[in-house]
């Protein structure tokens, strides 16, 4: 199953995320995903494995696994390199050893000190506060993603943890709309009006995080998953599937992309198999009741500001 972009491209609307994935299991667990049908990989600098995935992508095009073609690659600018897109661009697509990205997405609606393209710790001033550059604006930035289109870089180009406020502004002042904004939601962050939105405009909507984060969450933020719901855990003996499963598939249902993340074979497996049910409206309105606007993904733990307040 794929969503066709504004831009014509048609994305796959389930993908692997590649964040916290760390060096030589990540070729391994590419070249997995890859035999158990998964055609969409998000990406992004901060992550710091863009070499790695590019030497898992090089194998599966080498022995013959897939052609480029038949992939979807994401990968994303990082706040310092706003003033370097172009630049920052073609590293990205060095270190994938690929030729064009399918999707380039901004990371993060704001600029932050440069610190050398490529490079994504975080700046922080004497205070230990995120370091934010005043001085280049979102539009800025998107006349430049615009550019790495023109260029032949890039197929499509969107933008990440953009609220309603934003989207709407990059909508006015863009040449290309973006065709996709990445987000957080799930069952406990549902985002309505953000995601209706988007959609309305013509803006394909990701969900990051479309788990709620589970352990990796827990551990960085503190945060609860939706998979320990026992409404849910009900939901998904009815349905003979796993909570995973059926969050995923009320992700699906809601015409969102969705990009779980997992390290483990077992998990890669079962969250590709959400195309053989469906969940009736009733439970899609079930499952729409059990938002509670919960955030689980906050980096303000690692910047010193919450930009979400």
């Amino acid at each position: 199953m794929a969503i066709t972009l504004n831009s014509g491209f048609k994305m796959p609307i389930i993908g692997l995320g590649v964040w916290r994935m760390e060096g030589k299991d990540i070729k391994d667990l590419l070249i997995n995903a890859i035999k158990i049908g998964y055609r969409h990989f998000d990406c992004a600098a901060d992550y710091q494995n863009e070499g790695e995935v590019g030497e898992a992508l090089a194998e599966a095009f080498k022995t013959g696994l897939v052609k480029r073609e038949d992939l979807f690659i994401t990968t994303k600018l990082w706040n310092s390199d706003h003033g370097h897109v172009v630049e920052a661009c073609k590293a990205s697509l060095k270190k994938l050893q690929l030729d064009y990205l399918d999707l380039f997405l901004v990371h993060f609606p704001i600029a932050t000190k440069h610190t050398g393209v490529g490079t994504t710790a975080s700046a922080l001033d004497e205070e230990g506060v995120l370091d934010i550059d005043t001085t280049i604006s979102l539009e800025t930035t998107w006349h430049a993603m615009e550019q790495t289109v023109s260029m032949g870089l890039v197929r499509s180009i969107g933008i990440s943890n953009y609220d309603i406020f934003l989207t709407r502004d990059c909508l006015a002042y863009s040449k290309i709309k973006p065709a996709v904004n990445q987000i957080e939601t799930h069952p406990y962050f549902q985002r309505d009006s953000l995601v209706n939105f988007c959609q309305k405009h013509g803006i394909a909507v990701t969900a990051h995080t479309p788990l709620g984060g589970s352990l990796a969450n827990t551990e960085w933020f503190g945060s609860v998953s939706c998979l320990d719901d026992q409404d849910l855990k009900g939901l998904a003996e009815k349905y003979k599937k796993t909570v995973a499963q059926v969050v995923l598939r009320w992700g699906i249902q809601r015409n969102t992309i969705i990009i779980p993340k997992s390290s483990k074979q077992e998990r890669l497996e079962e969250n590709y198999k959400v195309f053989d049910f469906e969940l009736t409206d009733e439970d899609m309105e079930f499952i729409k009741s059990k938002d509670r606007k919960y955030r689980t993904n906050n980096p303000a733990k690692f910047w010193g500001l919450d930009l979400y307040a």
